[in-house]
């Protein structure tokens, strides 16, 4: 986890693998090479895995679980821990230039949260998921999801409740990591069946995105201001 490219962590309810996708599809529209990490999966496990644009193939991916059962030993892995840590290993041994990185569940206890300092810790729009795990109130839940935010690495955070806006920004203080968040230091919206994005930085006046439904023009403003607190665009 300490040979990766720079990462982009995704954590939050709803939009995860919308967002993922945008940034993944502006960084490689901009030329360069992207590993992903997202669940589920579709159709089969190795879906979860992008080396590079590609898909692992299905040697590379037998050979990284091969890889981690036999290092984890008697240790009583989880699926998805074993799947993240053999993500983990492919991505290390492959060159790109950055990882976009799904949280699995929560965020502050996930197998992804041992990445030391993100280009941005992203954290998308939070609902009640996951009760029996992260807690039965939104500010729980967002104290789970917030747990992937970093000293000086920006908190680029989606449109929020107050409930959970108030536990996230109050855990990025403590972290002291810089908050980038919907409604104070980026907003996005449709206009005339456009993308509209504006920050400190200006305005933006971009196509629709072609993920349907409306919701997708919040997901795709959350990929962009990710990129711009990054310093990517």
């Amino acid at each position: 986890h300490r040979r990766l490219p720079p990462v982009f962590h995704v954590a939050g309810t709803n939009g995860k693998g919308s967002t993922c996708a945008y940034l993944r599809a502006i960084l490689e529209a901009s030329g360069a090479a992207v590993h992903v990490f997202t669940s589920p999966h579709l159709v089969n496990y190795r879906e979860r895995i992008v080396l590079a644009g590609a898909e692992i193939a299905d040697g590379a991916f037998i050979d990284a679980i091969g890889r981690v059962d036999a290092a984890a030993g008697d240790d009583d892995l989880t699926l998805f821990e074993t799947i993240t840590c053999a993500a983990f290993l492919a991505f290390a041994e492959t060159p790109a230039d950055y990882l976009v990185l799904e949280v699995g569940l929560g965020g502050r206890l996930d197998a992804t949260n041992v990445i030391e300092k993100p280009l941005a810790a992203v954290i998308t729009p939070i609902a009640l998921d996951h009760q029996n795990f992260l807690g039965d109130t939104l500010a729980a839940i967002a104290g789970e999801k917030a747990g992937i935010v970093r000293k000086d690495a920006p908190a680029v955070v989606g449109p929020q409740t107050p409930e959970a806006m108030a536990v996230i920004e109050r855990k990025s203080q403590e972290a002291g990591a810089p908050l980038f968040a919907f409604g104070s230091a980026w907003n996005a919206w449709a206009e005339n069946g456009r993308l509209i994005y504006q920050d400190d930085a200006g305005l933006c006046d971009l196509a629709a995105p072609r993920l349907a439904g409306a919701h997708q023009f919040m997901n795709a403003g959350l990929a962009i201001a990710a990129l711009r607190a990054a310093g990517l665009m």
